[in-house]
């Protein structure tokens, strides 16, 4: 007996009326009322995703991008239908942005499924918005194809070439510091962001594209061309008529998505010094389709996968720089012996096949030869110990190296408002070879997880000259940031691990050789504070309602990607990095 054919473009997911033949009649009913042709119905039906907002400056050209895109899609013989999701913007999202993925990622999933298409163009670009599409695309389980805004151009403050947001940081820094007024912290203002677009350094935005590309969900070269180009309207018409052909070929995303993309994902995420972020949504998506992703194995092909790509935060260059240099494919051309080449891509070929045909390597500097990197091991580094059993991590190409081994005495925040009142204070009691420690900004603690874990330096120290100190936290921090910052200590503090115990004057070691975090207090004290921390923690209100009700009742750490428990897979069948024999 023959397995019937699936329906495809309006036939698909009909309306529930309880009559099929009536529920196709009035769609197209409705659809002809926006002038189509019965012609046009019966092409294949291409969904593209509008996340275009007034509230989100780095999807300011998702116009432009959405009529290239309609024009490849109609030039390879599809009906493109555009239709709007979330949008998250960074600067613009309360609390945080991360707070709202998953209610992106839900929208996303929710929207593909429910409405009629045979292959979907997302368009992402900020932060959270890629990891949110990749995620609801895989649970969707419809050919998904995503096309990036691109990163923005850089600007110029008195003859230095400035962009969002490494150079943010380190000129509010100045000001912190005194060493910049505040005259001269406007002018720099009007100067960070140079046009719309992701930041311009190798932040989450940029490590999102990089990684994506690596999986195979974008056409090769999609990761790099800023937002402004007729690079970038290219790779959207491209995009548009790749995604056609994923229809005919019923290309899904766990097709493409597999154990060993994951892994080349992370390499690359490795190689090109990218954001602490990036491990968080890798694990996310992957959680989706029944793939863990093994933090030991990570932090295993990490000792053997330099940092290649000098871009900022890690390097001195911006997006523009790695775009002319070749973009990822000079990464992957370098990486190729450790890479799995026989991972599909969304084309249809595999990743060996698309290096093979990608342009000639030529003379530049921003992608490095293995035989000289940046940095001699990949960018982000495991650590584990009594103050973060279940795991934590740090960027160690972004760390100042004299204090990658470390010990000190630990100045300790409650949480966010604690630091915020004390942070530059004249009489806090801190010292430059000190750890500051910020706890319950995790997942739950803030909630949201915010980008806190970048603790300021104390005014009075910074107005010292110090520039890094080691900082330890539940949290995470922005992609686009530097410093000797531990972050993602698992469990959080607002669920009583470790980190909870710790008090203004205990020791702590830091040693990213020995892949280690250690409170220096004895077993018996650490039993002690954790029975009496316990004893003391009155019963927390649960919210009586809504998104946020939602989200800590059913959010996980960081280990799982911080997404909810029940939009990960089921079980999980497979783990990234592969086993090794």
């Amino acid at each position: 007996m023959e397995t019937p054919t699936p329906p495809t473009g309006f036939h698909k997911g009909l309306t529930s009326y309880g009559d099929a033949g009536f529920s196709y009649f009035l769609r197209t009913a409705f659809i002809k009322g926006g002038g189509f042709s019965n012609d046009a119905l019966a092409r294949p039906v291409i969904g593209l995703i509008n996340t275009g907002s007034g509230y989100n400056p780095c999807h300011g050209n998702a116009p432009a991008l959405l009529e290239a895109a309609k024009r490849g899609i109609m030039l390879a013989g599809g009906l493109p239908v555009e239709f709007p999701t979330i949008s998250i913007h960074e600067s613009f999202a309360h609390p945080t942005s991360m707070f709202l993925r998953n209610l992106m990622a839900m929208d996303t999933e929710e929207m593909i499924r429910a409405q009629p298409m045979d292959a979907v163009v997302m368009i992402g670009g900020c932060d959270k918005t890629v990891p949110a599409q990749l995620m609801g695309a895989a649970s969707a389980g419809v050919p998904a194809i995503q096309l990036f805004t691109g990163s923005m151009l850089t600007g110029s403050h008195q003859g230095e070439r400035v962009g969002a947001c490494s150079d943010c940081r380190r000129f509010w820094g100045n000001f912190r510091a005194g060493e910049i007024d505040e005259a001269e912290i406007n002018r720099v203002n009007d100067q960070l962001i140079a046009s719309v677009g992701t930041c311009s350094v190798m932040g989450t935005a940029s490590t999102m594209a990089c990684v994506t590309e690596a999986l195979g969900m974008t056409v090769p070269g999609g990761a790099s061309p800023p937002a402004v180009t007729a690079d970038r309207m290219r790779i959207a018409e491209l995009t548009g008529s790749t995604a056609v052909a994923m229809a005919a070929q019923r290309l899904t995303p766990d097709k493409i998505m597999t154990p060993a993309a994951f892994e080349n994902a992370l390499r690359v995420l490795l190689a090109i010094g990218g954001s602490t972020n990036g491990i968080i949504h890798l694990t996310a998506i992957a959680g989706r389709l029944g793939i863990a992703i093994d933090l030991e194995a990570f932090d295993r092909i990490g000792r053997d996968t330099p940092v290649l790509v000098d871009l900022k935060p890690s390097g001195r260059y911006y997006m523009e720089d790695f775009h002319h240099a070749g973009g990822l494919r000079s990464v992957l051309r370098e990486l190729r012996p450790l890479l799995h080449l026989d991972a599909l891509t969304v084309t249809g070929r595999t990743l060996g096949e698309e290096l093979d045909a990608a342009p000639p390597a030529f003379a530049q500097e921003i992608v490095r030869p293995r035989a000289q990197p940046i940095y001699a091991e990949g960018g982000i580094a495991v650590l584990r110990g009594n103050l973060a059993p279940g795991g934590a991590i740090i960027k160690q190409s972004a760390a100042s190296k004299h204090l990658l081994e470390h010990e000190g005495r630990a100045v300790v925040f409650e949480n966010a408002a604690d630091m915020a009142n004390r942070i530059d204070d004249p009489a806090l009691d801190v010292a430059a070879n000190d750890i500051l420690v910020l706890k319950r900004i995790g997942p739950i603690g803030a909630p949201g997880m915010p980008e806190a874990g970048y603790l300021p330096i104390p005014k009075k120290l910074a107005r010292q000259g110090v520039k890094d100190m080691v900082r330890i936290s539940d949290g995470r921090m922005s992609g686009t940031a530097m410093g000797t910052i531990v972050l993602h200590v698992i469990p959080e503090a607002a669920l009583g691990g470790p980190l909870a115990i710790v008090q203004t004057g205990d020791r702590i070691r830091l040693s990213v050789t020995q892949r280690s975090l250690s409170l220096l207090v004895s077993d018996a004290e650490i039993a002690a504070r954790t029975a009496a921390l316990k004893a003391a923690a009155p019963e927390a209100a649960a919210p009586e309602r809504g998104y946020r009700r939602l989200f800590l009742d059913h959010v996980t750490q960081a280990d799982q990607g911080c997404d909810f428990d029940f939009l990960r897979a089921v079980k999980m069948t497979a783990v990234a990095p592969l086993k090794r024999a």
